[in-house]
C-alpha cells in the first residue's frame, strides 16, 4: 500500500511541476521579452519535456506497480481518454516550443529582437489550452477510479 501511495504522490507531483511549468511560460509571455527573457523559454520548455517525461514514466509505473494492476487501467476507456488527452497536450507543445527555439537564436543574434505579436498570441493560445486539457485530466482520474467507464 505504501509504495502505491507514493507512486501515485510522484505522478500528482510531477504534473503539478508541468503545470507549474506551463503557467510560468504564460505569465512571461505577457511580458515584451527582452533577449534574456527570450532565451528564458529555451531552458523553461526544457525543464517543460522533463517534466512531461516524468509524468509519462510515473504514470507508466503506477499502471505496472500500482495496486490496481495493469488490467484495471488497459480495460478502462476513461484512461484511454486520459492518455489520449495527454497525447494531445504533447503534440500541441510542438509549436510553442519550435517559436522558443526560434526566440532563443534570434534574441541570441539580436538583443533588440522581439518575436511577432501574432505569434505570440498563437504561443500563448496554444498554452491555454494545454492548460484547460491538462485541467481536465484529474476529473478523468477520478470517474476511473470509481471505475466509471468498466462495462
Amino acid at each position: 500500500m505504501m509504495s502505491d501511495a507514493l507512486l501515485a504522490y510522484l505522478h500528482f507531483a510531477t504534473i503539478f511541476g508541468l503545470a507549474s511549468l506551463l503557467a510560468v511560460e504564460l505569465s512571461m509571455l505577457v511580458q515584451p521579452g527582452t533577449g534574456q527573457q527570450l532565451r528564458r523559454f529555451r531552458t523553461l520548455d526544457g525543464f517543460y519535456g522533463m517534466f512531461a517525461v516524468l509524468v509519462l514514466a510515473s504514470g507508466i509505473a503506477r499502471v505496472v506497480w500500482g495496486a490496481k494492476g495493469s488490467d484495471f487501467y488497459l480495460s478502462n476507456p476513461v484512461f484511454h481518454a486520459k492518455v489520449g488527452l495527454f497525447v494531445l497536450v504533447g503534440l500541441l507543445s510542438i509549436y510553442p516550443t519550435i517559436q522558443f527555439l526560434k526566440w532563443s537564436r534570434a534574441a541570441s543574434g539580436d538583443t533588440g529582437y522581439a518575436p511577432a505579436s501574432a505569434i505570440k498570441g498563437r504561443v500563448r493560445a496554444l498554452i491555454l489550452l494545454q492548460l484547460a486539457l491538462l485541467a481536465a485530466m484529474p476529473l478523468l482520474a477520478a470517474v476511473m477510479a470509481r471505475g466509471i467507464g468498466i462495462g
